[in-house]
C-alpha cells in the first residue's frame, strides 16, 4: 500500500509505502488495549455492586428470622395464658366448692353462722410499705391470681378452725358417758337397794343390770382406756375402762373379754360377750359407774344417749 503526502509551502510531493499486515496488527493492538481497559473498570464497579446486593439480601433474611421468631414467642405466650386462664377457671370453681362446703360444715355443726361466713374476704390490713420506688405494676392477670390466692389462704383458715373445733366437739361427745352397754336388752335390776336375787336378803346395788342374750355384744358407753381385763371375785370376767374427767366404767358377768390393758376404745366398740360369769343368775350385763373413785348413779348417764344422738 503506497500514500501520497504533499506539502502546502513548497508542492512537493511525498510517498510511504505501508504493508497492510503491519497495519492490521497496530489496529488489534489497540483493540485489545480497549478491551482490556473497560474489563478492568467493570472488574473495579462490579464488587462494589455485589457487596451492596449480598448485604440486602443478608438483612432481609434477618428481619425474616426475626419477624418469625417473634411470632413464635407470642404464640407461645398466648398458650400459656390459655393455659392460666383454665387453671385460674379450675381454682375458682374448686374455691366454690370450698365456700359451700363450709357453709354446710357450719350449719351442721351448729355454729354462729356470722362468725364462719365464706362468703366474706378475709380480713387483712395495715400500711402500706412500697418495695422500692418503683413504679412498675404487675400485669390484671397478676393481681386476680393475687386476690385468689388470699380468698383461699381465707378459707383455709376458717376450715382449718372449723375442723378444730369439729374435732373437739366430737372428742368431747365421745368421752361423754351416754347410753347403755347392750345394743339389745333391757335393764333387770336398777342402782341402789334391792332384794338379792340369790338369797333373797336386803342388799346394796352397785350398778345396774342389763338382761341380754348370750354371746350378744357389749359396748363400751365412751371413749377411754382399758384399765383392767381380768376376772374377779362375784363378778367373772369383767372390763373396766378410764375415761375423761375422773369417770371409770365396770362391765361384768361377761362371757368373754375382747379388749386388753391399754387398748384404747371408743363409745359404742365392742368390749366383751354378754355371760353369766361369776355370781350370776342368768345372762345379764352389770353396769358400774365412779367419777373420782366415788360410785355413782348409772341411770342418769344412761338417760344421756337422746341427747348426743
Amino acid at each position: 500500500m503506497q500514500i501520497i503526502l504533499l506539502s502546502r509551502q513548497h508542492g512537493a510531493a511525498r510517498s510511504l509505502s505501508l504493508d497492510l499486515r503491519w497495519l492490521l496488527l497496530a489496529l488489534l493492538l489497540a483493540l485489545g488495549v480497549a478491551l482490556a481497559s473497560g474489563v478492568a473498570v467493570g472488574a473495579w464497579w462490579a464488587p462494589a455492586s455485589v457487596v451492596a446486593v449480598h448485604d440486602d439480601a443478608q438483612m432481609t433474611q434477618a428481619l425474616d428470622q426475626q419477624r418469625a421468631e417473634v411470632g413464635a414467642v407470642r404464640r407461645d405466650a398466648q398458650r400459656q395464658l390459655d393455659a392460666f386462664s383454665a387453671h385460674v377457671a379450675e381454682l375458682q370453681a374448686r374455691l366454690t366448692r370450698l365456700d359451700a362446703l363450709g357453709a354446710r360444715l357450719t350449719e351442721l355443726a351448729d355454729l354462729d353462722a356470722s362468725e364462719f361466713d365464706f362468703s366474706l374476704s378475709v380480713g387483712q390490713g395495715g400500711p402500706e410499705e412500697l418495695l422500692g420506688d418503683s413504679p412498675y405494676a404487675p400485669p390484671s392477670f397478676i393481681s386476680a391470681l393475687d386476690e385468689l390466692s388470699l380468698r383461699l389462704d381465707s378459707r383455709e383458715q376458717q376450715l382449718e378452725v372449723l375442723e378444730q373445733l369439729m374435732a373437739e366437739r366430737s372428742l368431747g361427745d365421745a368421752e361423754y358417758l351416754a347410753g347403755q352397754p347392750v345394743l339389745h336388752g333391757y335393764m333387770s335390776s336398777p342402782f341402789g337397794r334391792r332384794s338379792d336375787p340369790l338369797t333373797g336378803r336386803l342388799t346394796v346395788h352397785k350398778g345396774v343390770d342389763f338382761a341380754a342374750k348370750a354371746g350378744s355384744e357389749v359396748v363400751a358407753v365412751a371413749a377411754g382406756v382399758v384399765t383392767a381385763a381380768d376376772r374377779r371375785s362375784g363378778y367373772g370376767n369383767t372390763v373396766e375402762i378410764s375415761h375423761a374427767d375422773g369417770y371409770v366404767t365396770l362391765y361384768a358377768h361377761n362371757q368373754s373379754n375382747q379388749v386388753q390393758v391399754g387398748d384404747l376404745v371408743q363409745r359404742g366398740q365392742v368390749i366383751a360377750k354378754v355371760g353369766r360369769t361369776g355370781r350370776s343368775s342368768g345372762y345379764h350385763v352389770h353396769f358400774e359407774v365412779t367419777k373420782n373413785g366415788r360410785l355413782v348413779n348409772p341411770a342418769s348417764y344412761i338417760a344421756r344417749v337422746n341427747d348426743v344422738e
